[in-house]
């Protein structure tokens, strides 16, 4: 079956995390994704797991797409970059704001000759105001844009979201930019620059946040597991651990209620509605709690279930990839790697019943594919050959 991207041109001159997870993604839709690397490679090569494996976090963002190592500090670098835009339909780029425009490879300039192009730049701040030069990191994104003020418990020191959220969440909106611009681009011939930040991202994800802060001027803080508009939603406590609870509307709490034996706790005045709940979350917990802290994980989360009451267990990753839902929902794949061997990957949270989502292929040694682009841009064998001799390509 043809994916939905296919056909489709990228140029991803980007590394690390945020950019390589838009260009992913798009691969995974069926793109044709070159990922362009300097001569030592994306950073990210040189990481190496827990176990000391090469290069886990580049396997992780880089799947699907072909490699080629290309020098942008030589001008014949340079040139073959231009000539490679010029047919690709969107350019992804992640160097710091201007550093494009030095070696002559910035939006407006592709766009004069190439104006279908979609051109798509990642950075920590964004393309323009006072903090425009800043390098961009997730953990210094996530404490300017607010995520770290309300994340952790009460009265606890600062903690980060437990994945790079600004991260993955600019590359999630770096490509839904992509797509409304080549959406744009199909009725009107014309593309355009898409500008996008970790800040933002993190920024823009603070919905609930910002609401509670534009309502009232209150400052949010962090809640632990608890939800801020409503109660009991949260983390709650078993005889063998935690558990999840959502019950988060009317019909939710009065069936937990009746799961813990106490149908008249939805009569009492402190209870009454979901803002006095979760203005009184605290005596509304310690009273959950005192049943909850008696039944073990599993005959609480029968019970739930039984009821229709949302929750859930919390697991670790070992668990989560062993759970038969995640695999029946095929979040785990497997994908063959020329010097590694078999590795896991993840899967594509999008189901497409027409033009169906795919991991797609490892990602590429450094350089894997190079000559074979080369030639596609018409590059002869002998041309090849002086221009790696140069140190131009690898």
């Amino acid at each position: 079956m043809s994916r939905a991207l296919a056909g489709l041109r990228v140029l991803d001159v980007t590394q690390v995390m945020a950019g390589p997870f838009c260009a992913m993604m798009l691969a995974d839709m069926g793109a044709d994704v070159i990922k362009v690397e300097p001569p030592a490679g994306d950073v990210t090569r040189r990481w190496k797991g827990a176990q000391g494996t090469e290069s886990p976090p580049y396997n992780a963002v880089n799947r699907g797409k072909r490699g080629m190592v290309l020098n942008l500090k030589h001008a014949d670098g340079r040139r073959i970059f231009r000539d490679l835009a010029l047919k690709a339909d969107v350019l992804i780029e992640n160097y710091r704001p201007g550093v494009m425009k030095e070696f002559g490879l910035d939006y407006d300039t592709l766009a004069r000759e190439h104006p279908g192009l979609v051109y798509c730049s990642v950075s920590g701040y964004g393309q323009t105001g006072p903090y425009a030069q800043k390098g961009g990191f997730d953990l210094v994104a996530q404490g300017m844009s607010g995520l770290m003020s309300v994340t952790g418990e009460p009265g606890g020191a600062p903690v980060k979201c437990g994945v790079p959220i600004t991260d993955l969440g600019a590359g999630l909106f770096a490509l839904s930019g992509i797509l409304a611009a080549l959406y744009h681009r199909s009725a009107t011939g014309q593309g355009q620059h898409v500008d996008t930040s970790l800040l933002e991202a993190g920024i823009a994800l603070s919905v609930w946040e910002a609401t509670e802060y534009f309502t009232d001027g209150e400052v949010p803080g962090p809640l632990g597991s608890a939800h801020r508009m409503n109660a009991p939603y949260q983390a709650i406590r078993c005889a063998d651990g935690h558990i999840t609870l959502g019950a988060a509307n009317e019909q939710t709490f009065r069936l937990f209620c009746q799961v813990c034996g106490h149908p008249e706790w939805t009569t009492l005045p402190d209870f009454a509605t979901a803002a006095l709940r979760v203005q009184n979350r605290a005596a509304l917990i310690a009273l959950i709690e005192g049943v909850t802290a008696r039944l073990t994980r599993a005959d609480l989360l029968t019970q739930m279930d039984a009821a229709g009451v949302p929750g859930g267990p919390i697991l670790n990753y070992a668990e989560v990839f062993a759970d038969p839902h995640v695999r029946a929902r095929a979040m785990v794949q497997e994908v063959e790697h020329p010097t590694l061997g078999s590795l896991r990957t993840l899967g594509s949270p999008l189901k497409l019943s027409a033009t169906p989502v795919q991991a797609g292929q490892p990602a590429p040694l450094l350089g894997q594919h190079t000559e074979s682009i080369l030639g596609e841009i018409g590059l002869d064998p002998g041309a090849v050959q002086q221009l790696k001799a140069a140190g131009v390509i690898g």
